[in-house]
Protein backbone atom coordinates (compact mmCIF):
# COMPACT_ATOMS: atom_id res chain seq x y z
CA UNK A 1 0.00 0.00 0.00
CA UNK A 2 0.90 3.14 -0.55
CA UNK A 3 0.90 6.21 1.51
CA UNK A 4 0.17 8.80 -0.71
CA UNK A 5 -2.73 6.82 -2.59
CA UNK A 6 -4.56 6.74 1.35
CA UNK A 7 -4.26 10.06 1.78
CA UNK A 8 -6.00 11.07 -1.20
CA UNK A 9 -8.29 8.34 -0.81
CA UNK A 10 -9.16 10.10 2.50
CA UNK A 11 -8.90 13.56 1.61
CA UNK A 12 -11.56 12.78 -0.67
CA UNK A 13 -14.05 11.35 1.06
CA UNK A 14 -13.34 7.64 0.49
CA UNK A 15 -14.00 5.15 2.73
CA UNK A 16 -10.76 3.24 3.94
CA UNK A 17 -10.68 -0.68 4.38
CA UNK A 18 -9.42 -2.37 7.80
CA UNK A 19 -6.81 -3.16 6.07
CA UNK A 20 -5.62 0.45 4.91
CA UNK A 21 -6.10 1.99 8.77
CA UNK A 22 -3.90 -1.02 9.59
CA UNK A 23 -1.41 -0.29 7.41
CA UNK A 24 -1.43 3.39 8.40
CA UNK A 25 -1.27 2.86 12.46
CA UNK A 26 1.25 0.47 12.45
CA UNK A 27 3.32 1.89 9.41
CA UNK A 28 3.65 5.33 11.41
CA UNK A 29 3.81 3.67 15.23
CA UNK A 30 7.06 1.48 13.52
CA UNK A 31 8.20 4.49 12.06
CA UNK A 32 7.98 3.45 8.38
CA UNK A 33 5.51 6.41 7.88
CA UNK A 34 6.69 10.19 8.56
CA UNK A 35 5.51 12.68 10.39
CA UNK A 36 4.79 15.19 7.34
CA UNK A 37 2.20 11.86 6.17
CA UNK A 38 0.70 11.26 8.59
CA UNK A 39 -0.08 15.29 9.68
CA UNK A 40 -1.80 15.29 6.02
CA UNK A 41 -4.20 11.92 6.78
CA UNK A 42 -4.96 13.07 10.33
CA UNK A 43 -5.82 16.84 8.39
CA UNK A 44 -7.90 14.81 5.63
CA UNK A 45 -9.71 13.22 8.69
CA UNK A 46 -10.11 15.97 10.37
CA UNK A 47 -12.37 17.77 7.58
CA UNK A 48 -13.35 14.58 5.55
CA UNK A 49 -14.48 12.06 9.03
CA UNK A 50 -15.20 8.50 9.62
CA UNK A 51 -17.66 6.39 9.34
CA UNK A 52 -18.38 4.12 12.63
CA UNK A 53 -16.97 1.06 11.24
CA UNK A 54 -13.49 3.10 9.81
CA UNK A 55 -13.59 4.45 13.71
CA UNK A 56 -13.96 0.85 15.23
CA UNK A 57 -10.91 -0.34 12.75
CA UNK A 58 -8.69 2.72 13.47
CA UNK A 59 -9.49 1.88 17.73
CA UNK A 60 -8.57 -1.90 17.13
CA UNK A 61 -5.34 -0.65 15.21
CA UNK A 62 -4.50 1.40 17.69
CA UNK A 63 -4.96 -1.24 20.34
CA UNK A 64 -3.43 -3.60 18.30
CA UNK A 65 -0.29 -1.56 18.50
CA UNK A 66 1.10 -2.91 21.56
CA UNK A 67 -0.24 -5.82 24.44
CA UNK A 68 -3.64 -6.21 25.21
CA UNK A 69 -3.61 -6.87 28.91
CA UNK A 70 -5.03 -10.49 30.00
CA UNK A 71 -7.53 -10.05 32.96
CA UNK A 72 -8.94 -13.70 32.60
CA UNK A 73 -6.81 -14.69 36.03
CA UNK A 74 -9.34 -11.95 37.87
CA UNK A 75 -12.28 -13.91 38.73
CA UNK A 76 -15.79 -12.10 37.95
CA UNK A 77 -16.68 -9.48 35.52
CA UNK A 78 -13.74 -6.90 35.53
CA UNK A 79 -15.09 -3.03 35.45
CA UNK A 80 -13.49 0.42 34.56
CA UNK A 81 -14.70 3.60 34.03
CA UNK A 82 -12.75 6.49 31.97
CA UNK A 83 -13.68 10.15 32.07
CA UNK A 84 -13.09 12.26 29.75
CA UNK A 85 -11.24 15.22 32.23
CA UNK A 86 -12.23 17.91 33.82
CA UNK A 87 -11.71 20.29 36.97
CA UNK A 88 -11.78 18.71 40.60
CA UNK A 89 -12.64 15.24 38.99
CA UNK A 90 -11.44 12.70 41.81
CA UNK A 91 -14.72 9.74 41.13
CA UNK A 92 -12.32 7.22 40.61
CA UNK A 93 -10.79 7.53 44.31
CA UNK A 94 -14.41 7.17 45.32
CA UNK A 95 -16.02 4.74 43.21
CA UNK A 96 -13.07 1.60 42.71
CA UNK A 97 -13.81 1.45 46.50
CA UNK A 98 -17.68 1.16 46.42
CA UNK A 99 -17.66 -1.38 43.76
CA UNK A 100 -14.92 -3.33 45.65
CA UNK A 101 -16.98 -3.18 48.74
CA UNK A 102 -19.66 -4.89 46.80
CA UNK A 103 -17.35 -7.78 45.72
CA UNK A 104 -16.94 -6.31 42.02
CA UNK A 105 -13.62 -6.35 40.93
CA UNK A 106 -12.10 -3.15 39.88
CA UNK A 107 -8.65 -3.25 37.26
CA UNK A 108 -7.88 0.40 36.25
CA UNK A 109 -4.87 1.63 34.70
CA UNK A 110 -4.54 5.03 35.19
CA UNK A 111 -2.09 7.89 33.90
CA UNK A 112 -0.33 10.68 35.46
CA UNK A 113 -1.75 14.17 34.66
CA UNK A 114 -0.45 16.81 32.19
CA UNK A 115 -2.20 20.11 32.44
CA UNK A 116 -3.97 21.93 35.58
CA UNK A 117 -4.14 18.95 38.18
CA UNK A 118 -2.54 15.64 38.51
CA UNK A 119 -3.97 12.39 37.51
CA UNK A 120 -5.54 9.36 39.51
CA UNK A 121 -2.16 8.22 39.90
CA UNK A 122 -0.60 11.61 41.30
CA UNK A 123 -3.29 12.08 43.80
CA UNK A 124 -2.91 8.40 44.82
CA UNK A 125 0.47 9.18 45.91
CA UNK A 126 -0.33 11.86 48.03
CA UNK A 127 -0.59 8.88 50.76
CA UNK A 128 2.34 7.75 52.48
CA UNK A 129 4.21 4.99 50.67
CA UNK A 130 1.61 4.13 47.94
CA UNK A 131 3.11 2.42 45.01
CA UNK A 132 1.43 2.97 41.86
CA UNK A 133 4.12 1.04 40.24
CA UNK A 134 3.55 -2.27 40.71
CA UNK A 135 3.64 -5.94 39.10
CA UNK A 136 1.13 -7.47 36.34
CA UNK A 137 1.33 -10.13 39.24
CA UNK A 138 0.81 -8.10 42.31
CA UNK A 139 -1.66 -6.34 40.32
CA UNK A 140 -3.89 -9.58 39.42
CA UNK A 141 -3.41 -10.54 42.97
CA UNK A 142 -4.74 -7.31 44.58
CA UNK A 143 -7.62 -7.24 42.28
CA UNK A 144 -8.77 -10.82 43.25
CA UNK A 145 -8.09 -10.36 47.08
CA UNK A 146 -8.74 -6.95 47.47
CA UNK A 147 -10.93 -6.53 44.51
CA UNK A 148 -9.26 -3.34 43.54
CA UNK A 149 -6.02 -2.29 41.98
CA UNK A 150 -4.81 0.84 40.31
CA UNK A 151 -1.69 1.03 38.80
CA UNK A 152 0.42 3.69 36.43
CA UNK A 153 0.02 2.56 32.32
CA UNK A 154 2.12 0.49 30.97
CA UNK A 155 4.49 2.33 28.09
CA UNK A 156 3.07 -0.82 25.64
CA UNK A 157 -0.55 0.19 26.25
CA UNK A 158 -2.14 1.14 22.84
CA UNK A 159 1.86 2.95 22.01
CA UNK A 160 0.10 4.22 18.68
CA UNK A 161 -2.21 6.61 21.05
CA UNK A 162 1.00 8.06 22.28
CA UNK A 163 2.11 8.75 19.40
CA UNK A 164 -0.50 9.78 17.40
CA UNK A 165 -1.74 12.15 19.88
CA UNK A 166 1.20 13.73 20.06
CA UNK A 167 1.17 14.81 16.34
CA UNK A 168 -2.38 15.51 16.58
CA UNK A 169 -1.46 17.82 19.55
CA UNK A 170 0.64 20.26 17.45
CA UNK A 171 -1.17 20.15 13.98
CA UNK A 172 -4.88 21.11 15.67
CA UNK A 173 -5.92 17.76 14.56
CA UNK A 174 -7.64 17.42 18.17
CA UNK A 175 -10.89 17.79 18.07
CA UNK A 176 -12.56 15.21 15.79
CA UNK A 177 -15.16 13.11 17.18
CA UNK A 178 -13.22 9.81 15.52
CA UNK A 179 -10.09 10.68 16.85
CA UNK A 180 -10.78 11.29 19.86
CA UNK A 181 -12.74 8.37 20.49
CA UNK A 182 -10.40 6.02 19.26
CA UNK A 183 -7.88 7.86 21.08
CA UNK A 184 -9.79 6.54 24.63
CA UNK A 185 -11.33 3.59 23.89
CA UNK A 186 -7.88 2.05 22.28
CA UNK A 187 -6.85 2.61 25.97
CA UNK A 188 -9.83 1.17 27.52
CA UNK A 189 -10.23 -2.09 25.19
CA UNK A 190 -6.65 -2.47 25.77
CA UNK A 191 -6.55 -2.51 29.49
CA UNK A 192 -9.12 -5.25 29.63
CA UNK A 193 -12.10 -5.16 31.47
CA UNK A 194 -16.02 -6.35 30.53
CA UNK A 195 -17.69 -3.22 31.16
CA UNK A 196 -16.77 0.08 30.65
CA UNK A 197 -18.48 3.07 31.79
CA UNK A 198 -17.25 6.43 30.50
CA UNK A 199 -18.00 9.69 32.24
CA UNK A 200 -18.58 12.52 28.95
CA UNK A 201 -17.84 15.81 30.39
CA UNK A 202 -19.79 18.91 28.72
CA UNK A 203 -19.23 22.90 29.58
CA UNK A 204 -16.10 25.27 30.36
CA UNK A 205 -14.18 22.81 32.07
CA UNK A 206 -14.52 20.07 29.26
CA UNK A 207 -13.34 19.29 26.17
CA UNK A 208 -16.64 18.96 24.64
CA UNK A 209 -18.00 22.61 24.69
CA UNK A 210 -22.04 21.62 24.04
CA UNK A 211 -23.99 18.70 24.70
CA UNK A 212 -24.38 18.20 21.27
CA UNK A 213 -20.79 17.59 20.46
CA UNK A 214 -20.69 15.74 23.97
CA UNK A 215 -23.76 13.67 22.49
CA UNK A 216 -21.74 12.85 19.19
CA UNK A 217 -18.59 11.78 21.51
CA UNK A 218 -20.66 9.81 23.84
CA UNK A 219 -22.42 7.85 20.91
CA UNK A 220 -19.09 7.06 18.87
CA UNK A 221 -17.65 5.62 21.83
CA UNK A 222 -20.37 3.63 23.32
CA UNK A 223 -20.69 2.24 19.55
CA UNK A 224 -16.97 1.31 19.17
CA UNK A 225 -17.21 -0.65 22.64
CA UNK A 226 -20.27 -2.29 21.95
CA UNK A 227 -19.05 -3.60 18.37
CA UNK A 228 -15.83 -4.77 20.18
CA UNK A 229 -18.25 -6.79 22.52
CA UNK A 230 -18.12 -4.76 25.60
CA UNK A 231 -20.88 -3.43 27.70
CA UNK A 232 -20.36 0.06 27.20
CA UNK A 233 -22.37 2.75 29.02
CA UNK A 234 -21.67 6.85 29.01
CA UNK A 235 -22.72 9.26 31.29
CA UNK A 236 -22.89 13.08 30.14
CA UNK A 237 -22.25 15.27 33.12
CA UNK A 238 -22.00 18.95 33.61
CA UNK A 239 -18.28 20.67 33.96
CA UNK A 240 -18.96 24.70 33.97
CA UNK A 241 -18.00 24.70 37.67
CA UNK A 242 -15.21 22.07 38.91
CA UNK A 243 -16.65 18.86 40.51
CA UNK A 244 -16.83 19.07 44.28
CA UNK A 245 -14.87 21.61 46.33
CA UNK A 246 -11.69 21.01 45.71
CA UNK A 247 -9.38 21.03 43.34
CA UNK A 248 -5.72 19.89 44.08
CA UNK A 249 -3.69 16.26 44.72
CA UNK A 250 -3.56 15.69 48.45
CA UNK A 251 -7.06 17.92 48.67
CA UNK A 252 -9.33 15.63 46.42
CA UNK A 253 -8.20 12.55 48.02
CA UNK A 254 -9.48 13.79 51.56
CA UNK A 255 -12.80 15.06 49.19
CA UNK A 256 -12.99 11.79 48.24
CA UNK A 257 -13.06 10.18 51.88
CA UNK A 258 -15.59 12.79 52.93
CA UNK A 259 -17.78 11.37 50.42
CA UNK A 260 -17.00 7.78 51.20
CA UNK A 261 -17.91 8.64 54.82
CA UNK A 262 -20.98 10.11 53.67
CA UNK A 263 -20.81 13.98 54.14
CA UNK A 264 -19.67 15.00 50.43
CA UNK A 265 -20.59 17.43 48.35
CA UNK A 266 -23.89 17.14 46.25
CA UNK A 267 -22.58 17.74 42.57
CA UNK A 268 -19.91 14.99 43.19
CA UNK A 269 -21.88 12.15 44.83
CA UNK A 270 -24.25 12.25 42.43
CA UNK A 271 -21.88 11.71 39.47
CA UNK A 272 -20.16 9.04 41.41
CA UNK A 273 -23.16 7.44 42.86
CA UNK A 274 -24.43 7.14 39.05
CA UNK A 275 -20.97 5.92 37.17
CA UNK A 276 -21.14 3.55 39.95
CA UNK A 277 -24.48 2.23 39.66
CA UNK A 278 -23.77 1.98 36.42
CA UNK A 279 -20.77 -0.25 36.62
CA UNK A 280 -22.64 -2.16 39.19
CA UNK A 281 -25.81 -2.78 36.44
CA UNK A 282 -22.84 -4.22 33.83
CA UNK A 283 -21.34 -6.47 36.42
CA UNK A 284 -25.21 -7.85 36.74
CA UNK A 285 -25.22 -6.95 40.36
CA UNK A 286 -28.76 -5.00 40.07
CA UNK A 287 -31.52 -4.36 37.50
CA UNK A 288 -31.95 -0.79 37.82
CA UNK A 289 -30.33 2.34 39.33
CA UNK A 290 -32.11 2.94 42.20
CA UNK A 291 -31.31 -0.61 43.20
CA UNK A 292 -27.48 -0.59 42.44
CA UNK A 293 -27.76 2.91 44.45
CA UNK A 294 -28.48 1.70 47.31
CA UNK A 295 -26.49 -1.13 46.94
CA UNK A 296 -23.77 1.36 46.76
CA UNK A 297 -24.82 3.77 50.12
CA UNK A 298 -25.42 0.53 52.15
CA UNK A 299 -21.25 0.15 51.81
CA UNK A 300 -20.96 3.90 52.83
CA UNK A 301 -23.25 4.21 55.96
CA UNK A 302 -21.55 0.52 56.57
CA UNK A 303 -18.35 1.91 56.62
CA UNK A 304 -17.17 -1.00 54.92
CA UNK A 305 -16.74 1.36 51.48
CA UNK A 306 -14.10 3.41 53.49
CA UNK A 307 -12.71 0.30 54.98
CA UNK A 308 -11.92 -1.00 51.50
CA UNK A 309 -10.11 2.68 50.57
CA UNK A 310 -7.84 1.63 53.60
CA UNK A 311 -7.46 -1.86 52.50
CA UNK A 312 -6.78 -0.78 48.77
CA UNK A 313 -3.95 1.82 49.86
CA UNK A 314 -2.31 -0.76 52.50
CA UNK A 315 -2.35 -3.60 49.65
CA UNK A 316 -0.31 -1.00 47.24
CA UNK A 317 2.40 0.42 50.18
CA UNK A 318 0.30 2.79 51.54
CA UNK A 319 0.04 3.97 54.93
CA UNK A 320 -3.79 2.75 55.57
CA UNK A 321 -3.80 5.32 58.71
CA UNK A 322 -4.46 8.14 55.93
CA UNK A 323 -8.01 7.25 55.07
CA UNK A 324 -9.49 7.64 58.88
CA UNK A 325 -6.69 10.36 59.50
CA UNK A 326 -7.10 13.17 56.85
CA UNK A 327 -4.66 15.57 59.03
CA UNK A 328 -1.85 12.92 57.96
CA UNK A 329 -2.05 14.46 54.60
CA UNK A 330 0.33 16.75 52.86
CA UNK A 331 0.00 20.71 54.37
CA UNK A 332 -0.03 23.47 52.29
CA UNK A 333 1.96 26.46 54.44
CA UNK A 334 -0.36 28.98 53.40
CA UNK A 335 -4.18 28.74 53.87
CA UNK A 336 -5.93 32.09 52.48
CA UNK A 337 -9.32 33.32 51.91
CA UNK A 338 -10.53 34.84 48.78
CA UNK A 339 -13.64 37.52 49.07
CA UNK A 340 -15.04 38.16 45.77
CA UNK A 341 -15.47 42.11 44.84
CA UNK A 342 -18.92 42.55 44.61
CA UNK A 343 -22.18 40.57 46.06
CA UNK A 344 -24.62 39.01 43.86
CA UNK A 345 -25.01 35.67 42.90
CA UNK A 346 -22.62 33.57 40.92
CA UNK A 347 -23.88 32.96 37.37
CA UNK A 348 -21.07 31.40 35.31
CA UNK A 349 -17.50 29.78 35.40
CA UNK A 350 -14.44 29.89 33.32
CA UNK A 351 -14.12 26.53 34.67
CA UNK A 352 -10.69 26.17 32.71
CA UNK A 353 -9.32 29.24 34.88
CA UNK A 354 -9.82 27.64 37.79
CA UNK A 355 -7.85 24.65 37.22
CA UNK A 356 -5.18 26.94 35.69
CA UNK A 357 -5.40 28.69 38.92
CA UNK A 358 -4.24 25.14 40.39
CA UNK A 359 -1.53 24.58 37.74
CA UNK A 360 -0.26 28.10 38.77
CA UNK A 361 0.19 27.43 42.40
CA UNK A 362 1.95 24.20 41.20
CA UNK A 363 -0.62 21.74 41.14
CA UNK A 364 -0.43 19.94 37.90
CA UNK A 365 2.13 20.03 35.21
CA UNK A 366 3.68 22.85 32.69
CA UNK A 367 6.02 19.60 30.83
CA UNK A 368 5.87 15.91 31.71
CA UNK A 369 9.66 17.17 33.75
CA UNK A 370 7.24 19.01 36.19
CA UNK A 371 7.19 18.16 39.58
CA UNK A 372 3.78 18.64 40.99
CA UNK A 373 3.27 20.08 44.51
CA UNK A 374 0.84 18.00 46.50
CA UNK A 375 -0.02 20.24 49.44
CA UNK A 376 -1.54 22.88 47.00
CA UNK A 377 -4.43 24.18 45.25
CA UNK A 378 -8.43 25.59 46.21
CA UNK A 379 -11.65 24.53 48.13
CA UNK A 380 -14.65 26.51 46.76
CA UNK A 381 -17.14 26.90 49.53
CA UNK A 382 -19.76 28.35 46.81
CA UNK A 383 -20.81 27.09 43.50
CA UNK A 384 -23.03 28.34 40.31
CA UNK A 385 -26.39 29.98 41.76
CA UNK A 386 -24.99 30.72 45.36
CA UNK A 387 -24.92 34.15 46.62
CA UNK A 388 -21.73 35.93 47.59
CA UNK A 389 -20.86 39.05 49.38
CA UNK A 390 -17.59 40.97 49.72
CA UNK A 391 -17.49 39.93 53.59
CA UNK A 392 -17.77 36.65 53.03
CA UNK A 393 -14.96 33.98 51.58
CA UNK A 394 -16.51 32.16 48.53
CA UNK A 395 -13.09 30.42 48.46
CA UNK A 396 -9.40 29.34 49.88
CA UNK A 397 -6.16 29.05 47.95
CA UNK A 398 -3.66 26.45 49.17
CA UNK A 399 -0.11 27.77 48.38
CA UNK A 400 3.56 26.95 49.27
CA UNK A 401 4.56 30.16 47.54
CA UNK A 402 2.90 33.73 48.43
CA UNK A 403 3.86 35.04 45.02
CA UNK A 404 2.41 31.75 43.24
CA UNK A 405 -0.80 32.61 45.49
CA UNK A 406 -1.21 36.00 44.83
CA UNK A 407 -0.83 34.80 40.98
CA UNK A 408 -3.59 32.17 41.92
CA UNK A 409 -5.55 34.68 43.64
CA UNK A 410 -6.31 36.64 40.73
CA UNK A 411 -7.20 34.38 38.18
CA UNK A 412 -9.60 32.59 40.36
CA UNK A 413 -11.64 35.64 40.76
CA UNK A 414 -11.40 36.53 37.49
CA UNK A 415 -12.92 32.89 36.65
CA UNK A 416 -16.22 33.46 37.76
CA UNK A 417 -19.05 36.21 36.75
CA UNK A 418 -21.08 37.76 39.74
CA UNK A 419 -24.28 39.18 38.46
CA UNK A 420 -27.19 40.86 40.96
CA UNK A 421 -30.07 37.93 40.11
CA UNK A 422 -29.51 34.40 40.30
CA UNK A 423 -29.84 32.04 37.32
CA UNK A 424 -31.16 28.03 37.02
CA UNK A 425 -28.29 25.53 38.22
CA UNK A 426 -27.73 23.50 35.56
CA UNK A 427 -28.41 19.74 36.37
CA UNK A 428 -25.09 17.69 37.02
CA UNK A 429 -26.26 15.15 35.10
CA UNK A 430 -27.23 15.70 31.27
CA UNK A 431 -27.54 12.26 29.64
CA UNK A 432 -26.80 7.90 29.79
CA UNK A 433 -26.75 6.24 26.60
CA UNK A 434 -26.01 2.61 25.97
Amino acid sequence: MNMYDLILKKRNGGVLSKEEIHHIVMGYTEGTIPDYQMSAFLMAVYFQGMNPQETVDLTLAMADSGEWLDLSEIHGIKVDKHSTGGVGDKTSLIIGPMLAALGIPVAKMSGRGLGHTGGTIDKLESIEGFQTGISREQFIENVNRVKLAIAGQTANLAPADKKIYALRDVTATVDNPSLIAASIMSKKLASGADVIVLDVKVGSGAFMQTLEDAEELAKTMVSIGTMAGKKTYAVITDMNEPLGEMVGNALEVQEAIQVLKGQGEERLTKVAMTLAAYMVMGAGKATTVEEAEGMLQETIDSGRALDKFAEFAEAQGGNPAFIYEPERFPKAEYIEPVYPKVSGYLVACKNSEVGMSSLVLGGGRETKESVIDLAVGIRLVKHLGDAVQPEEPFAYIYANDKKKLEAARERLLNAYTIQTEPVEVEPVIKKVLF
